[in-house]
């Protein structure tokens, strides 16, 4: 008989800090679990979402030291919502920076949306340091998973009355680049014209995280305007440059051959849609791929069931070496 599996009670951090990095950025960090187990970073979405508690119950707190932190700019680092500096490759450097810090030789590294594009990044970049991989909300950064969450052929097509209030704010001859226009206003002088960008982009995007989405729970995630903020700010800042990625990541993923890698991916995610999934899981040799039906993008009960899954199965071989 199959029993779902939840979350795990996750516990108070057993240790915090600070960790001052390049161009005037201070990382908020915190480590939970067991300080002898076996380390985990967790790299949380957005960008600019910033990471919650309830990230570290995808981990049995008796094997794992669960660390976490907050990138740059976001949730409880500083300074909030700077974006001088603050570029994929320097998310990249942060995180070997932490490993560092706190003398960790190898961890697994689990990321989910952003954090799937961010630990991709690392693990390419430093595949020697990677123990295994996890990831799952697969997005690899380019230009038409960009279009299908943001332009008018994609997603748009499922909301096109939610679609129109996300464009609302633009002048008629910006909305053929929304992510450029918002992104323009997000940083105008004008207080007004910020706002109206900042609100109508999460709005947007928090339309399509969840398989039911309420005006309700609209209006309670708007209502939280540092998050509003940094989420907005920070992917229209990403979304405007590429994703700051040099190379795509799929043509690095060659990097990855013998790192333990598995990828989680809800059927029905419209913020970052499976396609990308089976392809990253098509250029690593080895991977193994779960397709959960019924999951959106943002974690159901069946969705955490596989992440947790996914986890205790790479801590009982993966984690040995």
């Amino acid at each position: 008989m199959y029993r779902r599996r939840t979350a795990y009670l996750y516990r108070e951090p057993f240790a915090q800090g600070r960790l001052e990095v390049s161009a005037g950025h201070n990382l908020y960090f915190e480590q939970s679990g067991n300080p002898n187990g076996q380390p985990v970073v967790v790299l949380h979405g957005g960008p600019g979402s910033g990471s919650r508690p309830k990230q570290r119950g995808y981990f049995d707190p008796e094997r794992y030291r669960i660390v976490m932190f907050d990138q740059r700019g976001c949730g409880r680092s500083t300074p909030l919502g700077r974006l001088d500096g603050n570029t994929t490759p320097d998310l990249v450097a942060d995180i070997d920076a932490l490993r560092q810090h706190l003398g960790i030789d190898r961890w697994l590294v689990f990321g989910g949306s952003w954090g799937s594009t961010l630990g991709l990044a690392y693990a390419c970049t430093h595949p020697d340091r990677v123990r295994a991989l996890v990831v799952w909300g697969v997005f690899l950064g380019t230009e038409e998973e960009i279009a299908w969450t943001f332009g008018p052929a994609g997603a748009a097509r499922l909301y096109p009355l939610e679609y129109e209030q996300f464009l609302a704010p633009l002048p008629l001859a910006e909305r053929d680049d929304p992510v450029g226009g918002h992104y323009r206003r997000m940083r105008a002088a004008d207080v007004a014209p910020r706002l109206r960008s900042l609100d109508a982009w999460t709005r947007w995007e928090n339309k399509l995280s969840d398989l039911v989405v309420t005006d309700a729970m609209l209006d309670e995630q708007l209502a939280d305007r540092q998050y509003v903020l940094t989420h907005s700010l920070f992917e229209a800042h990403f979304f405007a440059h590429r994703c700051f990625l040099e190379t795509p990541l799929l043509q690095l993923t060659r990097r990855l051959a013998g790192v333990p890698t598995v990828i989680v991916q809800g059927q029905l995610d419209l913020v970052c849609p499976p396609a990308g999934a089976l392809a990253l899981h098509r250029a690593i040799p080895g991977s193994g791929l779960q397709l959960v039906a019924g999951a959106g993008h943002s974690p159901n009960a069946d969705l955490i069931d596989a992440l947790v899954r996914a986890v205790d199965g790479l801590g009982a071989e993966a984690m040995v070496a």
